[in-house]
């Protein structure tokens, strides 16, 4: 592996991306994208881990990509290379996820235009969720297998901790700051103990909303949330698609066999699909990053 260089790409919308590429020293035509989750989450944050995937992953023949998306850590300010050169906040506190597809088609283009043709897509908690977004808005892409790592069910996750009536409130108030034109305001504390803008609380909140992709909460304890089919967009992948969790992630309501269970059932075609728990270790698969990454690079290499 040679060492990373530090690139940037840009999306359709002008967002300047920057990001992390490794590359294997014979060349290839295969290369893996990855999609780090929200929060206070960045690639940058995690070199070690992109340093052991990205090293893993060259010996294979196979070049890689993290990068920063645009739900990189809470706040930031991007660029806009449009004609007014402007800066914006984005960040997991204004984010919509269905941006996500500027965002992966952005890195798709900059891997083709280095001669990549062969594309498989990493996912990491929220990274997970936006993967199956993608695959339902645009099913005919160029990715050839997914790997879903940990995605998470923050709808239901905030039904629990907030209770029925204050999701309830939470969820209509972001409504209606937003047709007042209040979305990219700051929600205040009293309503959610996070740092959200009124768009992104009520796109993560809404269960028949885009983030509401794993809803393990309204199947594990029936729970009726949502109006959409569940589990609508994870079940239109037909890809090739390995699923990873860990035995001890602390967002599975201590349910991780149950959840493996739902999801290989809910598989649209259970051939193409590998499912496995990696024991003894958290949603961030700390300490076991080496079991995990042999795992991925095992499968993308079969």
């Amino acid at each position: 592996m040679s060492n990373p260089q530090l690139v940037e790409f840009q999306t359709s919308d002008k967002l300047n991306l920057p990001g992390l590429f490794y590359e294997p020293f014979r060349k290839t035509d295969k290369a893996a994208l990855y999609l780090h989750g929200n929060g206070s989450s960045s690639v940058f944050y995690d070199v070690t881990i992109m340093n052991f995937l990205g090293s893993e992953l060259n010996l294979h023949q196979i070049a890689f990509l993290p990068f920063n998306n645009r739900g990189a850590n809470y706040i930031t300010k991007l660029r806009v290379d449009d004609e007014h050169k402007k800066w914006i906040k984005i960040g997991t506190t204004y984010e919509l996820i269905r941006d996500c597809i500027y965002d992966i088609d952005a890195a798709v283009s900059f891997l083709k235009s280095r001669n990549y043709r062969e594309f498989y897509l990493i996912g990491h908690s929220t990274g997970a969720n936006k993967i199956c977004v993608y695959n339902y808005y645009k099913p005919q892409n160029s990715i050839s297998k997914y790997i879903l790592l940990g995605g998470g069910d923050d709808t239901g996750i905030y039904y629990k901790q907030l209770g029925p009536r204050k999701f309830r409130l939470a969820l209509q108030k972001a409504k209606q700051e937003i047709q007042k034109g209040n979305g990219g305001k700051l929600v205040p504390k009293y309503l959610v103990d996070y740092l959200f803008s009124y768009q992104s609380l009520y796109d993560t909140l809404n269960p028949d909303g885009d983030y509401n992709i794993f809803p393990f909460l309204e199947s594990l304890e029936k729970i009726k949330l949502s109006k959409k089919p569940l589990f609508r967009e994870y079940k239109s992948i037909t890809k090739p698609t390995l699923v990873i969790y860990g035995s001890d992630d602390e967002y599975c309501y201590g349910k991780v066999s149950e959840i493996i269970e739902t999801l290989g059932k809910m598989s649209s075609v259970p051939g193409k699909f590998k499912l496995q728990i990696i024991n003894d270790c958290d949603h961030g698969f700390d300490g076991k990053e080496g079991e995990l990454v042999d795992i991925i690079t095992r499968w993308l290499s079969a």
